[in-house]
């Protein structure tokens, strides 16, 4: 798949709220997975993956083997985080 680069990513207040909840270490872990994903949506170690069901308007990608953030596309390269954690986000 081609580079999909992320121009702008705008956090909810959840995703925020969330995050500052997370361990310092997935913090970290999380901020360099974001740099990959603002780089390339789509660069395979994140992983991400459209959802579905009652999330199907979003997608994810990896942060590790458990956490996951859930985002947007507003338009092409504009993303909306909407939230971060692990797989009990999706409920």
């Amino acid at each position: 798949m081609r580079a999909c680069p992320i121009d702008l990513i705008y956090p909810t207040s959840k995703f925020k709220h969330s995050f500052s909840k997370l361990p310092s270490k997935i913090q970290k872990l999380a901020i360099k997975k974001d740099k990959i994903f603002r780089k390339n949506a789509f660069d395979p170690r994140l992983r991400t993956h459209k959802l579905k069901g009652k999330l199907k308007k979003y997608w994810s990608y990896r942060v590790d083997e458990k956490y996951r953030i859930v985002f947007e596309f507003v338009e092409k390269e504009i993303v909306l985080y909407q939230d971060i954690g692990t797989h009990e986000i999706y409920r």
